[in-house]
């Protein structure tokens, strides 16, 4: 329940940042594409959908995805999603195929440059202070 819940918040942010975000707009440059993330047992699937410098998301599966990352299931999905480390733990999960990457792998190192620009920065001390 929570990985479902992950990727229709990410959904959202995607969404929000396409409207609102010229740094995100300017990624989405150019890109008429589908691509979704999965569980490799089919109980979870989530396709986005880009068109127009838009990002949009529905349950389920894509016809067609461009490049699909499947996670062997919801509460490893979840994990590696919320890694400290996301790169390292997507990178181990690929070398012990517990993520599989169909389609254009460019676009999936494409994908992961985007979320620096949807997932809400951590505060630290010094944000704490500057704010009061």
């Amino acid at each position: 329940m929570k990985f479902r819940f992950l990727l229709w918040m990410l959904g959202r942010l995607m969404a929000k940042a396409s409207r609102t975000n010229s740094d995100f707009q300017q990624q989405l440059a150019g890109k008429d594409l589908v691509f979704q993330l999965h569980t490799l047992d089919g109980k979870v699937s989530r396709q986005f959908i880009i068109k127009d410098q838009r990002v949009t998301s529905r349950s389920g599966s894509a016809a067609e995805p461009a490049f699909a990352i499947g996670f062997k299931d919801a509460a490893y999905g979840f994990a590696t999603m919320q890694a400290k480390n996301k790169q390292l733990a997507f990178m181990q999960g690929i070398q012990n195929k517990d993520i599989q990457i169909q389609g254009n792998p460019a676009l999936v190192i494409w994908f992961q440059g985007l979320l620096k620009y949807v997932v809400p920065k951590k505060k630290t001390k010094n944000d704490l202070k500057k704010a009061a």
